[in-house]
């Protein structure tokens, strides 16, 4: 039973809440505290898996509060519900919290808002992972990247589809500013899936306010990785991206589909720059372990860090709020066979986009190969030759 710990100093809201989840008792274990003083002393006498609280409460704010639980509780997962729409303090929500609920919020969406966070914490079962992935607030970007995008607000004439374009060239970048945007505090009637498409619905001074935020965004050093590996790891995302939008292309027209190809191109790795962010040394010797060994580089993590790459990047991805598909597809990226959905969506087209990433770079991931029966499956194992052409022809265009 997942256990949630509700906060607010207004005790009639405290009792709608009540009323509101009333019908959840037999799935949750809820408690209710008045202060942010008393949720901490009830933290202290038990775990929670979810806190969500308010963020304007006296004595202790409900920034002060989520700052408490970071430190000392991590492995719980922090929410905002809030009515209050001062921008500073929602910015100042975003590093501490990982998602923002807008009240107010009808017991439906609170309901599947609050379940689906329970669903993410159990992605990932390694308890100590679980801790370093809830403490993270920031992705490293790449330096270059904060360069350029600090050059363009600059500049006497901003181009948001610059703005734009800079961004998504950035992996971490780009999971930042769609967390932001699809958050409940601009209140989007639809799902953004893009940068441009982001910096023209909530502006261009909001967008220069979160990403010069230097505290939001933190520089990625190399300490221990290999030399040039975030370069490599934003190339091959890149690439990724394109061949999985190419792939969903050619079997529907759903923008939908084909936009989320391409998301889940782009963020399918971003596990990667969590391990790398925070487990430098030991992961710099679990990719060591994984070329010398001609391994599956999510088989190493598993062995020696107790989680995959994907099982790591879908539990952030899910904890700041992203839709629930692109999480299924990070997480599945390298076993799509063992994700309940058996239809050709956009984890098939990530999947098989990262399968022929690896095949036209000779880089072959040890003898296991193309997962020929989950392609049976959806009746697309025809399709692979096909796709291997219309793939090679737009690596050849980026190789130059």
């Amino acid at each position: 039973m997942k256990k949630i710990l509700f906060v607010d100093d207004e005790i009639n809201i405290l009792k709608g809440l009540e009323r509101m989840l009333r019908g959840m008792r037999d799935e949750w274990h809820m408690a209710f505290a008045q202060s942010g003083e008393e949720a901490l002393q009830i933290l202290d006498k038990d775990s929670f898996d979810i806190i969500v609280t308010d963020m304007r409460m006296p004595v202790m704010d409900g920034a002060e509060l989520l700052a408490h639980v970071k430190e000392k509780h991590p492995q719980t997962a922090r929410i905002v519900l809030s009515g209050h729409s001062d921008i500073q303090l929602i910015f100042k929500s975003l590093k501490l919290s990982h998602q923002y609920i807008a009240k107010p919020c009808d017991a439906d969406s609170l309901k599947k808002i609050i379940a689906r966070a329970c669903t993410i914490r159990d992605i990932l079962t390694n308890t100590e992972l679980k801790k370093v992935v809830s403490q993270m607030g920031t992705l490293p970007i790449l330096p270059s990247s904060y360069q350029q995008i600090t050059k363009e607000f600059e500049a006497k004439d901003v181009s948001i589809n610059k703005i734009g374009e800079i961004i998504s060239k950035d992996v971490a970048m780009t999971a930042q500013i769609l967390h932001l945007v699809n958050s409940a505090f601009f209140g989007l009637p639809r799902h953004v899936s893009t940068p441009t498409e982001a910096c023209m619905l909530i502006g261009l001074d909001i967008i220069k306010a979160l990403v010069l935020s230097v505290n939001l965004f933190s520089q990625f050093k190399q300490k221990s990785m290999p030399h040039g590996f975030l370069n490599d790891l934003w190339e091959h995302s890149m690439i990724v991206a394109r061949f999985s939008q190419i792939i969903a292309k050619s079997i529907s027209s759903d923008k939908i589909l084909i936009d989320n190809s391409f998301l889940g191109g782009l963020l399918h790795d971003i596990g990667k720059l969590v391990f790398a962010a925070s487990l430098d040394k030991k992961y710099a010797q679990v990719i060591s372990i994984a070329q010398e060994r001609n391994i599956p580089l999510w088989h190493a993590e598993k062995k020696l860090l107790g989680a995959t790459h994907g099982e790591v990047g879908a539990y952030l991805m899910g904890l700041w709020g992203l839709g629930g598909s692109i999480v299924e597809t990070i997480a599945f990226h390298n076993t799509p066979d063992l994700c309940p959905e058996h239809s050709f969506n956009h984890l098939s087209a990530v999947y098989m986009g990262n399968e022929i990433w690896y095949s036209l770079n000779k880089l072959q991931r040890s003898s296991e190969g193309i997962n020929i029966s989950y392609l049976d499956k959806l009746n697309m194992s025809d399709k692979i030759s096909d796709w291997e052409i219309s793939c090679g022809e737009i690596l050849s265009k980026i190789k130059g």
